[in-house]
């Protein structure tokens, strides 16, 4: 057995096998692991931003499924159930995998990186589905439900699944400390790095108006920023953006106070 790269995803399982199953498999995915770390040297080491390999897409993989699985007790029917029949457990895996994957582009390039990851991804999933689902018919709506996920994480497409808008959301909120999804150098002071570091906490609750409700704790008003030229955009993009209220609140003396809201 090849030895392992990732550590653990510290994912909630919550009985779904098959997703236990395909974390393990990417764990040990020695060429997919080599990807993940080449993304990170374009991503950082060449380009000098931030962070876009293997802490991203546990990041953004957790998220995501939180997410997800707050939509679903809400009575949200995934796509994946709605338009094939498959299940709940199934349409997690299009939701983790699309998050695993999505960056992977950034191997060769961040230009087009949203189909460069495409073009990658396909022999991914095909090995890593290969065990999991023994019907072709099943792989296939999987593998191609994930790529949707993939191609429309660019804020400029509208998914046309919950699965693809959760995770173009769940993208945009890997946004504490530093971990801003709008590049920045790494080292210059500038209203992206400013505003970068002051996000001091991401807080996903079950919303009352709206079924997902998102906290954003800021030490600094110029965070807002990165709420106002990325999330709210990839929110309004996302197809499930009459799902999801924001709300941006600054640490003041302790205390939090509501800086701006989203509905």
């Amino acid at each position: 057995m090849e030895k392992e790269i990732l550590p653990k995803f510290n994912i909630p399982f919550e009985g779904n096998k098959k997703l236990e199953q395909l974390i393990e498999k990417v764990r040990r995915d020695k060429s997919l692991n080599t990807i993940l770390r080449m993304s990170n040297v374009n991503a950082i080491d060449r380009l000098g931003y931030n962070d876009h390999g293997p802490v991203h897409i546990k990041i953004i993989s957790n998220i995501a499924l939180k997410i997800f699985r707050l939509l679903v007790k809400r009575g949200i029917i995934p796509n994946l159930v709605k338009n094939y029949g498959l299940k709940q457990e199934d349409a997690e895996i299009v939701v983790v995998l699309g998050s695993i994957l999505h960056d992977i582009g950034h191997a060769v390039h961040r230009e087009s990186h949203e189909v460069l990851s495409i073009i990658f991804a396909m022999p991914i999933i095909d090995k890593l589905l290969k065990e999991i689902y023994q019907k072709e018919e099943e792989r296939t709506i999987i593998k191609y439900e994930t790529l949707q996920t993939i191609f429309s994480h660019d804020s400029k497409i509208i998914p046309l699944t919950i699965e693809g808008g959760v995770v173009k959301v769940a993208d945009a909120l890997d946004m504490e400390k530093g971990r801003a999804r709008i590049p920045y150098r790494i080292g210059r002071v500038n209203i992206h790095s400013t505003s970068a570091l002051a996000i001091e906490k991401v807080e996903i609750w079950g919303g009352k108006e709206k079924p997902i409700k998102v906290i954003i704790l800021m030490s600094n008003p110029a965070g807002i920023f990165q709420v106002d030229e990325l999330l709210k955009e990839k929110i309004l993009t996302s197809g499930i953006d009459g799902l999801v209220a924001v709300e941006a609140r600054l640490i003041k003396d302790g205390k939090e106070e509501l800086f701006k809201k989203y509905d």
